[in-house]
């Protein structure tokens, strides 16, 4: 049973979005700050960007990575047993992860608006 090539990548594609959410939430949680951690999400985030957006789903990405940054801080009156720390952690993790993919999904809208012919 063979996968046909186009296959192959959106699976690629959605396994890097899942282990990246994952390492973002048990990194935000653990290790929040971590160069290490950043890096691979940046880079789990540029195999996402390249894979796994389609034109689509373009709108509703970069809608989500707007959505994250704006409600980023929005947490921080959450200072009881520092709850606050946590999910401003994981927001962030979560927010490194998806920003690679929505520049590089900007990018590509950007090249087919410009693109002669359209």
């Amino acid at each position: 049973m063979a996968i046909d090539k186009g296959r192959l990548v959106g699976l690629i594609g959605f396994w890097a979005f899942i282990v990246g959410l994952a390492i973002a939430v048990i990194a935000g949680l653990a290790f929040p700050g971590n160069a290490i951690v950043t890096l691979v999400l940046v880079i789990l985030g540029i195999v996402i960007g390249f894979l796994n957006i389609t034109p689509k789903e373009t709108q509703a990405l970069l809608l989500a990575a707007i959505a994250l940054i704006v409600v980023g801080n929005a947490f921080a009156p959450l200072k009881f047993l520092g709850i606050d720390t946590y999910i401003a952690g994981i927001l962030a993790y979560i927010t490194v992860l998806v920003a690679p993919a929505a520049v590089i999904a900007a990018i590509k809208t950007l090249w087919a608006i410009g693109k002669p012919g359209n």
